[in-house]
């Protein structure tokens, strides 16, 4: 430790740092001699490589600052001097950070009806290209000459646009294609769960019906109206005089007289003979069983739990996905951007969606709308989401407050789908009063098929560690139903120890995030040494799944751009095993900054949006002119 604290003595302070992982002293280093090498490095790589010799304009623009370093824990003594300016309160987002549609990185886009040879329905009042040869000229050039699409499709839908094309292009710009991988794929469907124009159509339009949804909903009025109507019976039964008829008989017995009597048809039109299908309803021991018992489940991650990192994480051992949040309003009025979430990629075997809101009907026609039209094992409700934009709506946390409408949405959506329903929730609302426990032998009775619990509270969000005592506790509670528990698992010895509770599994959300090669490392129980240019495949693996994704035209590789960056600020966070002085790195241990056993390793250490851009460039090419980026998550975990 003496050496440490040398180090720390050199980084200006005295004393080892407190929340920052030990690192061995021989790679610590400053703050100014980090970026120093990292930037000459890269320079003299720039200059090797294309013959310059500074960095590029817009890495240095779009570079931010780096998070602040953790501020220590005071005395309640000095605690109480801080002024109340100082104790501003951190938040998950950078929600000023410029949105910018990655259509605009190209001045001018080439007709989709030249790319798909075909007329263009908006004949001269087209914008787009439809010069072929004028195209070619003003396109950017092309970042390399292998295309992952043409090589493991045998074709590339893109043609013409394609950020690869020299391989699959003429110089008569015609396309080529290998037509024995073609057939191959002919037939195959790599992607479930696509909205189809017909029923975005009908959905904007409203035409979609909703039978069973109906069906429940009624029944909900119908419970209203019939409280409604005990309320007045009871009034009047006070009110009346000893020995008058009690009007609750009398309306039985009309009940009665309706049904028994042959003249009065009966209130729904029949068409037909009654069949065992019309009366006999789906019983839960007969809807599709999952067996959720001893997975790993990674969690369903806003923005960077896309398909492909989802692909990423499947390579590694994950055995339960699920798409990220999606929001039901959204889903029933056909949003393209919002039913992109539920897509599906054939390797996850084991898929479901998460979706939130705050009412039953909203929900409950959400539910059956999924259930008709996508590929799923089971639909998750999320009530454990912190943000305010769903809380203050009574979504999210905000369920769990909300108890009745909590239920009527668990049976609703029972009611209408043939798959399990799960439930994710935390701890509570606020930090010190949690009700997890009280609402877990509630929602047994509710129909739930699996409860995952993250051991903090809204009020927490990410900071502190996760209570898995109580996690434990409610596990027992949860019995016979499967609880998995969440929260602050970065090592196959967390896991072990989390399995040491009661929970049935577990679910892991940012630890996949900083390394999702976790799920290798629990099943195999070993730290993985992992090299950088093992890290480095793994981010080309990603990048080749986001370009078959979301395409590999100027769109496409910007798109795969961005969704990298929010992932590699996370990602940057991960301190290689043979660098560690104690082991296990833990979650809320902020990395001091530290040399690397090589330049790949160290540029992979920087927490400086401009060199997450540098790692991005060696994959996806140059950025464009116009190129601005910043984190969506800041790294508030370790306040």
């Amino acid at each position: 430790m003496e050496g440490v604290m040398e180090e720390n003595t050199e980084r200006g302070t005295s004393v080892a740092v407190k929340g920052e992982a030990a690192i061995k002293p021989e790679f610590l280093t400053t703050k100014e001699k980090f970026h120093d090498l990292i930037d000459s490095e890269w320079q003299g790589c720039k200059g090797e490589t294309t013959g310059e010799s500074d960095t590029p304009e817009e890495v240095k623009d779009t570079s931010v600052g780096e998070p602040e370093p953790k501020r220590v824990k005071l005395d309640p003594e000095e605690e109480k001097k801080v002024e109340k300016t100082d104790r501003k309160r951190f938040r998950g987002q950078n929600k000023s950070r410029p949105h910018t549609k990655p259509t605009t990185y190209e001045e001018k886009r080439l007709c989709l009806s030249v790319i798909q040879k075909r007329e263009c329905t908006f004949g001269d009042k087209c914008t787009f290209y439809h010069d072929v040869a004028a195209y070619m000229a003003s396109k950017p050039a092309d970042i390399g000459e292998r295309c992952y699409l043409y090589e493991t499709f045998g074709k590339c839908e893109y043609g013409l646009t394609c950020r690869f094309s020299k391989e699959h292009t003429t110089p008569d710009f015609q396309t080529t294609e290998k037509e024995d991988l073609v057939k191959a794929f002919e037939g195959r469907t790599l992607t479930k769960n696509n909205l189809s124009k017909d029923l975005q159509f009908r959905l904007r339009k409203r035409s979609v019906a909703f039978e069973k949804s109906e069906e429940y909903l009624k029944t909900l009025s119908n419970n209203k109206d019939k409280k409604r109507h005990h309320g007045n019976a009871n009034q009047v039964e006070v009110c009346a005089p000893e020995g008058s008829a009690d009007p609750k008989d009398e309306n039985v017995a009309a009940d009665k007289q309706l049904n028994t009597n042959p003249d009065n048809p009966p209130p729904v039109k029949t068409l037909g003979p009654l069949t065992d299908a019309d009366v006999t309803k789906l019983r839960p021991c007969e809807k599709k069983q999952v067996d959720f018992r001893d997975k790993l489940y990674l969690a369903p991650l806003t923005t960077c739990g896309n398909l492909p990192f989802r692909r990423v994480c499947k390579r590694f051992g994950v055995d339960i996905t699920c798409g990220e949040m999606a929001m039901c309003t959204n889903l029933l009025q056909g949003h393209q951007s919002e039913w992109a979430l539920l897509k599906r990629h054939e390797s996850e075997d084991l898929f479901g969606v998460q979706v939130e809101g705050c009412f039953p009907d909203t929900m409950t026609r959400c539910a059956e709308l999924i259930n008709n039209n996508a590929d799923v094992d089971f639909v998750d409700i999320n009530s454990g989401c912190p943000i305010d934009l769903v809380y203050k709506k009574g979504g999210g946390c905000g369920l769990m407050t909300r108890t009745r409408k909590f239920e009527q949405i668990i049976k609703g959506m029972n009611h209408v789908l043939d798959v399990p329903l799960t439930v994710k929730i935390r701890t509570g609302v606020q930090e010190k009063s949690s009700i997890a426990h009280k609402l877990i032998p509630e929602m047994k009775t509710w129909g739930v098929s699996m409860i995952t619990l993250h051991g903090r509270s809204r009020e927490q969000r990410y900071t502190k560690l996760a209570d898995w005592d109580y996690i434990n506790t409610c596990a027992e509670l949860a019995s016979p139903i499967p609880l998995f528990g969440n929260g602050d698992i970065l090592s196959y010895e967390d896991a072990m120890k989390a399995r040491e509770t009661g929970v049935s599994g577990i679910m892991i959300a940012r630890g996949a995030l900083i390394k999702p090669w976790i799920f290798t490392e629990i099943k195999e129980n070993r730290h993985w040494d992992i090299s950088s240019s093992e890290r480095l495949d793994i981010l080309k693996d990603f990048t080749n799944y986001g370009l078959e994704h979301w395409g590999s035209d100027t769109r496409g590789v910007e798109k795969t751009r961005k969704f990298m960056l929010e992932w590699l600020s996370f990602m940057c966070r991960y301190i290689p095993v043979g660098l560690l002085e104690r082991m296990p790195q833990k979650i809320n241990e902020r990395p001091p900054y530290y040399m690397g056993r090589n330049y790949l390793e160290s540029l992979m250490a920087s927490q400086n949006v401009g060199d997450w851009i540098r790692i991005s460039e060696m994959l996806l090419g140059p950025v464009p002119k116009n190129f601005i980026f910043l984190p969506k998550h800041k790294a508030n975990a370790y306040k």
